[in-house]
């Protein structure tokens, strides 16, 4: 049994990177030893993860693959600490489209909708091209900024006014406890 706690936390990026893959490499040659590997940077748990227990204070809250986790989170902790960036949640009137008290939607499964015909109209304030994406930063009037991702040559200017609606059944809801709750 290996018992990692952190081993890259303090690494720069490109080491980190080259790290992650020798892990995994010894893993793959080691197929009948088991790796418990602690971390809180999720691009270490989604890359290198068979299965994912994912801890709040102590109490499991959803054990899974990465990408069961990633799709079909059980609970709006798990929804937000999955994903980089973090899902989008809307509640109250954001949300009173849905059968639910919150809604999750990934910033890639967001869709731009002409007019204000989506589910959500904002004013970009930020943007960031990353080369194969470029993320837009949406003002829809909740405390945190909506997040859209698009391809990398997408531009939009800041103060432009969007429209936002989830692609078909790419959406989660939530109750008011923030459990799952079936569409």
């Amino acid at each position: 049994v290996f018992l990692f706690d952190e081993p890259l936390s303090n690494l720069d990026a490109a080491l980190r990177l080259k790290m992650r893959i020798e892990i995994s490499r010894l893993s793959d040659a080691l197929p009948d030893t088991t790796m418990i590997y602690v971390t809180h940077d999720q691009v270490e748990a989604m890359t290198m993860a068979d299965r994912i227990v994912v801890l709040k204070d102590g109490e499991i809250q959803q054990i899974g693959t990465p990408m069961d986790l990633y799709n079909t989170p059980n609970s709006l902790f798990v929804a937000q600490f999955i994903g980089s960036p973090k899902m989008n949640i809307l509640s109250g009137a954001k949300a009173a489209a849905y059968p639910a008290h919150h809604v999750g939607v990934r910033p890639e499964h967001l869709d731009i909708v002409g007019g204000e015909g989506g589910a959500w109209t904002g004013v970009a304030v930020h943007s960031e091209s990353l080369g194969a994406d470029s993320f837009i930063y949406l003002d829809i009037g909740d405390e945190e900024l909506m997040t859209v991702r698009l391809p990398g040559t997408a531009e939009v200017a800041a103060g432009t006014t969007l429209s936002v609606a989830p692609k078909a059944q790419h959406y989660h809801l939530f109750d008011a406890s923030g459990r799952v709750v079936a569409a």
